[in-house]
């Protein structure tokens, strides 16, 4: 299972920078959207985010330091519920900007919110599974030996 949630937690990382890496821009226009951060923080956390996302998930897939990034993956994941509930609650009409894009929705176009609060917070739970149990088959840390993120016991 462990494998499982690595693999898909990652994948979706990866994908999620690998669509904004190329238009830091767009990824900076979504971080504003939120209306959470003051501008001088929104800017580095819009052009930063991409990158993060690719290194923590690229982590996640070949199993190295596999707890630690499960844990940001996470917290990242709840900090996305987070904002999607902060803007759904305070009216503001947002692409969610999870896939690229972001900003301000055209008219005509609805928010999706729940779906993708659902979204999130499923991957908040695959998160917490893979920082809580071994990092299981193919994972970098297992054939580094014993230690903490070693084992794969539940995937056999």
């Amino acid at each position: 299972m462990t494998t499982f949630a690595r693999l898909v937690l990652g994948g979706v990382l990866i994908a999620a920078g690998a669509l904004k890496i190329g238009n830091p821009a767009d990824s900076v226009v979504a971080v504003k959207a939120y209306q959470l951060l003051p501008e001088s923080v929104a800017v580095p956390v819009g052009y930063a985010l991409p990158i993060l996302e690719i290194v923590v998930g690229l982590l996640l897939v070949v199993g190295l330091l596999t707890r630690t990034a499960a844990v940001i993956a996470g917290l990242l994941m709840l900090a996305f519920v987070f904002g999607i509930a902060w803007a759904w609650a305070n009216g503001l009409r947002i692409d969610c900007g999870c896939f690229g894009g972001g900003g301000q929705l055209g008219a005509g176009q609805e928010p999706a919110y729940l779906l993708d609060i659902l979204r999130d917070f499923g991957l908040v739970l695959l998160g917490a599974w893979a920082a809580r149990f071994p990092p299981g088959r193919f994972a970098i840390d297992g054939a580094l030996g014993p230690g903490d993120d070693t084992g794969d016991e539940e995937d056999e």
